[in-house]
């Protein structure tokens, strides 16, 4: 069989497990031939299609994200290895990094916290925009830990980067000039499909209203940030007005950027007086 029909058998087969068959099939294929999925579609002339791309497809088919099967995830400008032990970093959660450049747009943030790091994505995403900061990685699981500091030495960051075991910013010493934030934030009942249903509940639900964790993280930002500085924090889509009084009974400043889809995405806390 060609490579061309193979992705078009596979993208046909994928059509009721994916919103993206076609994407999905290319990646597959790719990571079965030890290639990226440039070079794939490159070379597909020359091309045979290997044994264990079956295997591949039919666990897609069951559900398994593709960034879990291929140990990978494109975030911002880096690319993360990541396990189920953390979850998959998705286009929204840049919507934080694009905040930040914004908010930093005349010099650099020097010192940067990431709460609840996961995979890093975050923290090592800033430190590849900003070469000169350095940062600190928290999460309550060693297992995200571990995946974490691999990826910021796979990127030769470990100097810069450091990470830690703990619960959100307690312990932690400040301030920082950047705080990136992605808590989880879906209620507990809420009903999930997808790729969602194979990531760590630990970093997906938060109590009745998905609010507990905001209400535990608001009041640590205003020691937690310089003067001058600011936290990026991600929601969900219809939690603008309760997350923001949280923060804002805190005596933080608030402001809201959207993703790309046009939902509200991030939260911008700063102290009074800086913007």
């Amino acid at each position: 069989m060609s490579i061309a029909q193979a992705l078009r058998d596979a993208a046909a087969r994928l059509q009721e497990t994916s919103d993206t068959p076609r994407l999905d099939a290319e990646l597959l294929l790719a990571h079965a031939l030890g290639l990226d999925r440039n070079d794939l579609l490159l070379r597909q002339r020359e091309l045979a299609v290997p044994s264990g791309y079956r295997a591949l497809i039919e666990r897609r088919i069951a559900g398994e994200p593709v960034a879990y099967i291929i140990g990978m995830r494109d975030f911002w400008t880096i690319s993360l290895h990541v396990t189920p032990d953390v979850l998959i970093p998705r286009p929204d959660t840049e919507t934080l990094i694009e905040a930040a450049i914004e908010h930093f747009k005349d010099r650099p943030p020097a010192r940067i916290l990431d709460l609840g790091t996961g995979s890093g994505a975050l923290l090592l995403a800033a430190l590849d925009q900003w070469p000169e900061a350095t940062g600190l990685g928290v999460d309550i699981s060693t297992a995200a830990l571990a995946v974490a500091r691999g990826n910021a030495e796979r990127f030769g960051l470990d100097s810069r980067a450091s990470f830690c075991l703990g619960d959100w910013g307690q312990g932690v010493t400040g301030p920082f000039d950047l705080v990136l934030i992605n808590p989880p934030y879906i209620a507990r009942d809420a009903a999930l499909a997808g790729d969602v249903l194979h990531e760590p509940q630990g970093a997906l639900y938060a109590g009745a209203q998905g609010l507990d964790d905001y209400r535990r993280i608001a009041p640590m930002l205003p020691r937690l940030l310089t003067a001058d500085g600011m936290a990026a924090i991600e929601i969900g889509y219809d939690q603008r007005e309760t997350v923001s009084a949280l923060l804002s009974d805190q005596g933080l400043s608030v402001a809201c950027r959207s993703d790309l889809a046009g939902h509200d995405r991030c939260l911008v806390a700063t102290l009074p007086g800086t913007c």
